[in-house]
């Protein structure tokens, strides 16, 4: 399997979708409570955000995850084009075709992006769906799903099974240790983190299913 290589996708659409909604570099920034030098490093493919950093830009932007990670689902109105110097845009995934082909998602062939702070994201779905995340997620050893290690809170509820290793799950102001088998489902509102404090990989699978899509 590629890695999803965020120079060529998310960049340049991340400054798209900012400058449609005429916002700068630094007041985006200010509203996501990062600074701008990571904005302008994702959006220049020098560096990708975290979990948290991720869902606070599609939050504020309006935009669906699909359409940051992956130039699908809900992101901009149709004819907007990259903006001079925005670099290449990826190729647009091919329409599904009429056919049983289009509703499996083949593992080898799956659409990967490896986020900041040791966590990677593998859609299941073959193509976008605007109400819903489906992932396979993994964990490295020492990962977790934000830098800033402030609880995440975003539109939906999700849910989460766990494969194999064991991780940690904060949310609300309760703490749980999730092994293989394991399953959690909650408002996604709720402020929540995970963490593999383990050597060992993380595998799940994770659900989230949005309260209303992104617009465009």
């Amino acid at each position: 399997m590629a890695d999803f290589d965020p120079g060529t996708g998310l960049g340049p659409r991340l400054r798209l979708v900012r400058g449609s909604r005429q916002l700068s570099v630094r007041e985006l920034a200010r509203r996501v409570g990062c600074s701008a030098s990571l904005i302008s490093q994702i959006e220049r493919g020098v560096s990708v955000p975290s979990v948290g950093v991720l869902y606070s830009l599609a939050t504020e932007l309006g935009s669906s995850l699909d359409y940051l990670l992956f130039g699908s689902g809900a992101g901009l109105p149709a004819g907007a084009g990259l903006p001079a110097g925005a670099g290449p845009a990826v190729t647009p995934e091919p329409k599904a075709a009429a056919s049983p082909a289009a509703i499996v998602q083949r593992g080898c062939d799956r659409r990967i992006i490896d986020l900041a702070s040791g966590v990677r994201w593998e859609r299941l779905t073959p193509q976008s769906e605007a109400m819903t995340d489906f992932l396979e997620v993994i964990y490295s050893p020492g990962g977790h799903s934000t830098d800033e290690r402030r609880p995440l809170r975003h539109d939906g509820r999700e849910y989460g099974l766990i494969i194999s290793g064991t991780l940690q799950a904060n949310v609300g102001f309760e703490s749980y240790e999730l092994g293989p088998g394991d399953s959690i489902a909650f408002d996604s509102s709720t402020p929540h983190e995970y963490l593999n404090k383990t050597g060992d990989y993380v595998h799940a699978v994770w659900v989230v299913v949005h309260s209303e899509p992104g617009r465009a």
